[in-house]
């Protein structure tokens, strides 16, 4: 699990020389999200949460580190880094580091991997998510995988998802992730506005039913 971990983080710092070595300007940007529930893939996983992000990009490629401080009594931490390129066929490959703190951050198991790989034309967009390893302080078990299919409508997204592994309560294969997104900018100024979302969210798999909106600064 040590060398999976090293391996993985050489990687990382690989694409982010690969992207400031290509011909496109390489730009850094920061920004962070005020969620009123932190649901994920049909899980929720806190209540009000600020998720701040940092991303490097250079042409289709992007390296960068997204958190969540959740500010309910039994706030959860998340960190995550990732990795990635876009194609300009409409192709995204990339892998996600998911970490909770609270675990030893140098210890295999507090780390799990996944590969990340989407495709989307048009209105229509399918992705598909592999873990690699069992990291029993992050929750995964090993080839846990999630599908999700989106169409986007005039005025809101549609998605559905499914997966198995830490997706589900069982463990075993389930519908988990089924609802209807939208978003508008508020104007605040001629010259600033703030981006809010919504969505209304089922997972038939945990018969829960979420309904959230977040900000975007």
């Amino acid at each position: 699990m040590k060398k999976l971990n090293k391996n993985i983080f050489l990687l990382l710092f690989a694409l982010l020389l690969s992207a400031s070595s290509v011909q496109a300007q390489v730009e850094v940007s920061t920004g962070a999200d005020f969620y009123s529930t932190y649901v994920f893939r049909g899980i929720a996983y806190d209540g009000p949460s600020l998720q701040p992000s940092v991303t490097v990009t250079s042409g289709g490629f992007s390296v960068g580190a997204w958190g969540s401080q959740g500010l309910s009594s039994t706030a959860l931490q998340e960190m995550d880094l990732y990795a990635g390129y876009e194609f300009s066929n409409g192709i995204y490959l990339g892998l996600t580091d998911y970490y909770y703190p609270g675990s030893n951050w140098g210890s295999g198991d507090s780390h799990a991997f996944e590969i990340n790989a989407s495709y989307s034309a048009n209105a229509l967009s399918v992705a598909g998510n592999y873990i690699l390893n069992e990291a029993v302080d992050a929750g995964s078990v090993g080839s846990d995988m999630y599908f999700e299919l989106g169409y986007s409508l005039d005025q809101a997204d549609v998605f559905i998802g499914a997966g198995d592994g830490w997706h589900s309560n069982s463990g075993d294969f389930a519908l988990v992730n089924i609802g209807i997104s939208t978003g508008k900018d508020i104007e605040v100024t001629d010259t600033f506005s703030i981006p809010v979302s919504g969505s209304a969210i089922w997972n038939p798999d945990t018969e829960q039913f979420y309904i959230l909106v977040g900000f975007s600064f």
